[in-house]
């Protein structure tokens, strides 16, 4: 089982190479479709083994005598009967838009503005650069000393600067072993310029030095 929540959209995927059961996915985040809604990959080999969710509904499977069902035979037996068609028609443009733009060559431009970012962020007295590992992706995820940045978050906001706000309960692993109780997490896209991410990083200087 992969989350490939912030991947997809992002970085070209393959379930045959990951060789893995399931992967799921969101629509909005790097894919850029509507909130609401996620989608999920499950292989000929978990169905094949009779693989369901534990609780099937009308739509997964046909009741078929008191005590037993049937399954559907494909992977809308993990869908439920109500969903929103409109969510569904959105992350449909959303994918064409990706795909007609390309995985690769976007999440490419997306990774060097981030690299960007975090370069010239890591420069900044009291801002640790979190992100590890030999292939960074277009998350840019830093803790800054002393502050809780969650206030943070809401000053970029007010200046038109939309981040997050990761905090230990959304990853207690991750953030005792990189020892911090919050982070600011900056996600920049294709469409995005190296003036909106300098304007993004001065205002960061400014808030966390005022």
């Amino acid at each position: 089982m992969i989350d490939g929540c912030q991947a997809v959209g992002q970085l070209p995927i393959d379930v045959r190479a990951l060789h893995c059961d399931y992967l799921s996915g969101t629509s909005r985040k790097f894919l850029r479709g509507p909130r609401g809604l996620g989608f999920l990959y499950v292989s000929d080999r978990a169905l094949s083994a009779g693989a369901h969710p534990l609780l099937v509904d009308m739509h997964g499977a046909d009741w078929t005598a008191t005590d037993a069902f049937e399954l559907q035979p494909d992977a809308r037996r993990f869908e439920t009967w109500e969903f929103a068609f409109a969510l569904v028609q959105g992350l449909r443009a959303a994918a064409e838009y990706a795909l007609k733009v390309g995985v690769e060559s976007g999440g490419r431009r997306a990774s060097e503005l981030a690299e960007y970012a975090r370069e010239e962020l890591g420069a900044v007295p009291g801002v640790r650069v979190l992100d590890r590992g030999p292939q960074l992706c277009a998350i840019v995820t830093v803790a800054i000393a002393g502050r809780d940045t969650t206030q943070i978050k809401l000053d970029l906001r007010a200046r038109g600067i939309n981040t997050s706000s990761p905090h230990r309960e959304d990853a207690v692993i991750d953030m005792d072993e990189k020892q911090t109780l919050s982070a600011l997490r900056i996600s920049p896209h294709y469409y995005n310029t190296k003036e909106e991410i300098d304007t993004a990083l001065e205002a960061i200087r400014e808030i966390i030095t005022a």
